[in-house]
């Protein structure tokens, strides 16, 4: 097979026979002449298509590359204290936050509803305490949040209620004064009292043994899928996974819970959950504690739950009934929550909490002056 050039376009020439069966077309609409069975060694001659503008960026690359290095539009939002420019993303966020406003913004709201109550916090620790990381036995809370979370606790009873297990997230926060309630809600341990765990029936033990060692040999051939204990609870994280495989996680554990009628599947961010078949959940946690400190039915008492993941939803619900006090939903994107406020992420978090401290504070000492005062009087 020969390449000539010419100033024209180059064409292969073939030797190989030409016929109707290799073009499809008779032989008479052929734009040349047949001699014999093969082509002319004369170059045959096909005027270049000029391309057009689009085509041509599009065959170089450079087409994908400006799109890639352009940022998306910009609107002007004028709802906001300032007057900034904001992409579509941030503009829907916005828009949500009319419904779900700052809890930072909001604050004066809240220690006003606050004032004359007995203040219950109750905290997520992924995604709320710590941000959320590739390796779910790395995420760390960093050394102001955990003080900020001491703080809190001086002064207001403090409880973290995670999917993880109970001892893992004690580990993982390390403060004694706090209540614990791990594999959400079913293992709870007290600052004072022994630990307590929910009234779970002896299903629940197969997630430990034989289920998460299925789950963990089953997944064990696919990159980056991790499975985790948590006693009553196992986690499939899918997070590092290549979201072609996904489906087959989905599938696996499909397969192996229509073993085990008592156990069923909950989602969360980017983990496949699997919990048992009982009617407790991170809201019956809350009522539960609520419950322990005697504050379950005063109308004097201010909960507060902030969490960031769809398991929280059953505690945000539980507060928004009858409106017992307030949740607050954790997210730089919007979402359906039955939450009151929000805060865009750990950070938004750790103010919060050092806001709410610092109004304890000052009304503390605001009391302890006025209780001079009279004294003095």
């Amino acid at each position: 097979m020969d390449l000539k050039s010419t100033n024209v376009s180059p064409v292969l020439t073939d030797p190989a026979v030409i016929n109707k069966s290799r073009l499809g077309i008779h032989s008479s609409l052929l734009p040349y002449a047949q001699s014999g069975a093969s082509f002319s060694s004369d170059m045959l001659t096909i005027p270049r298509k000029k391309p057009g503008k689009l085509d041509d960026v599009r065959s170089n690359g450079w087409l994908d590359a400006m799109k890639s290095s352009s940022p998306p539009s910009k609107k002007i939002l004028k709802n906001c204290n300032v007057e900034v420019a904001l992409d579509d993303s941030d503009v829907a966020y916005c828009s949500w936050m009319l419904s779900y406003p700052s809890a930072l913004n909001s604050f004066e709201k809240i220690i006003n509803r606050a004032r004359n109550k007995k203040m219950v916090m109750f905290l997520d620790y992924d995604g709320t305490l710590s941000p959320i990381v590739d390796d779910p036995d790395r995420a760390f809370m960093s050394d102001e949040m955990r003080s900020a979370v001491m703080d809190v606790a001086k002064y207001i009873p403090t409880a973290i209620i995670s999917g993880r297990s109970r001892d893992k997230v004690y580990d993982l926060v390390g403060l004694t004064e706090l209540y614990y309630a791990g594999s959400h809600g079913m293992d709870i341990m007290c600052p004072v009292k022994d630990s307590v765990s929910a009234n779970a029936s002896n299903c629940i033990k197969f997630t430990d043994q034989q289920v998460f060692r299925t789950l963990v040999d089953k997944t064990n051939d696919i990159k980056g899928a991790k499975v985790e204990s948590h006693k009553f609870c196992a986690s499939v994280h899918y997070r590092n996974v290549d979201e072609k495989n996904w489906s087959t996680i989905a599938q696996i554990v499909h397969d192996i819970l229509k073993d085990f009628p008592h156990l069923r599947l909950t989602h969360g961010r980017k983990v496949l959950e699997v919990r048992p078949v009982i009617d407790w959940n991170k809201g019956k946690a809350v009522e539960f504690l609520l419950e322990s400190l005697g504050l379950c039915n005063s109308d004097d008492v201010l909960p507060i739950y902030i969490g960031d993941d769809t398991s929280d939803e059953d505690a945000f619900k539980v507060l928004r009934e009858g409106n017992r006090g307030y949740g607050i939903l954790v997210s730089s994107v919007p979402k359906d929550t039955k939450a009151f406020f929000s805060l865009r992420d750990t950070s938004e978090v750790k103010q919060f909490l050092k806001s709410l401290v610092r109004w304890k504070e000052r009304s503390g000492l605001l009391k302890c002056n006025t209780k001079n005062d009279k004294e003095e009087y």
